[in-house]
């Protein structure tokens, strides 16, 4: 573990006209902070240290829920040992590792608070923005994210990303993959798949709720090293992107892609069968003969049906959920 001497993010500078906001009376301890870690026992400590002084310095008295998803460095003891005096704080536990998002969600679950805050255990975030977006929070805004400024690592891939994302989804904010605070409420509402933790502000702007953002600075690691990094994650990035969009664009009305696609390629099978029939009748024999394109006909009749049928049954499965959603909003409320 780090020795006593070992540095943290300190708070953001004071930029001219940059003023830390006073935390509404109401929100002091209206919040949870959640805490993703992962073989982040090197930083456990700091991470304590940080908070408790933040938490002092600016009259917090929310909670702290950590989930430790399936460490094998000791992360969950050292956090237990920690945070045991810690007010309101909370040690959670994946028996084996599952991902970000799922320790979020377990982690929101497990919060009594109106609002909460997800930060990162590695620090590369000051817990001095906590007043910051607690404020924004305070002005009724649903979902506050943060947007990383200056330099850092994956600035390149982190722009193409965020720039995809904001012509796909025409999401007001331009950084999908920072520090968040927001409603707790809105997780009830959305099931979020493995990884999908990244999409989080793009599904909840999808259904109505408001999004704005901050600027702040990213810090280098405490200790330990990145655990998502590397080119595979580009791709599973990339691959991702797309099957959200594909997702908000389709789901509520699949007829649309499935069964407009199968009803195209039907009529483009018909076409070519009425050439053929023309062919025929005027006498004139393709290079090739007939035979192929009887069966190009046939092929696609028979791809434009599965099609067309497959977004029936998909269209099935949306009323479905769409009935399901309704229940469980009935049931919350």
């Amino acid at each position: 573990m780090p020795g006593p001497a070992a540095s943290l993010p300190a708070a953001p500078a004071q930029e001219p006209g940059r003023v830390v906001p006073a935390v509404p009376t109401l929100l002091r301890s209206n919040f949870a902070v959640l805490i993703p870690a992962y073989n982040e026992v090197e930083n456990v400590a700091a991470l304590h240290r940080a908070l408790a002084e933040t938490f002092a310095r600016h009259d917090l008295h929310g909670e702290v829920i950590l989930v430790d998803d399936g460490s094998s460095d000791g992360t969950y003891a050292a956090a237990l040992q920690a945070f045991s005096t810690f007010p309101r704080a909370r040690v959670l536990r994946h028996r084996r590792n599952l991902g970000k998002t799922e320790a979020m969600v377990t982690a929101a679950r497990a919060a009594e608070s109106e609002y909460v805050i997800l930060f990162d255990a590695d620090l590369q975030h000051s817990t001095e923005e906590f007043p910051r977006f607690l404020a924004k929070l305070a002005e009724g805004w649903d979902i506050v994210t943060g947007r990383k400024v200056g330099a850092y690592e994956k600035r390149a891939v982190s722009s193409v990303y965020n720039g995809l994302s904001q012509r796909l989804f025409d999401v007001p904010v331009r950084d999908l993959n920072s520090m968040k605070a927001f409603r707790r409420e809105i997780l009830d509402e959305m099931a979020l798949r493995h990884d999908w933790h990244r999409f989080f502000v793009v599904l909840a702007h999808a259904r109505g709720y408001s999004v704005t953002e901050l600027d702040i600075e990213l810090f280098a690691r405490h200790a330990g090293v990145a655990k998502y990094s590397g080119r595979s994650r580009i791709l599973v990035g990339v691959g991702d992107l797309l099957v959200v969009w594909f997702y908000l664009k389709f789901s509520a009305k699949p007829m649309q892609f499935f069964g407009g696609t199968g009803l195209a390629i039907i009529l483009l099978g018909l076409l070519v069968g009425l050439v053929t029939v023309g062919l025929r009748l005027g006498g004139w024999m393709p290079p090739f003969g007939y035979r192929p394109l009887l069966t190009f006909v046939a092929l696609l009749e028979t791809i434009g049906f599965l099609l067309f049928g497959f977004g029936f049954i998909a269209e099935l499965i949306a009323t479905l959920r769409t009935e399901l959603d309704e229940v469980r909003e009935r049931v919350r409320r």
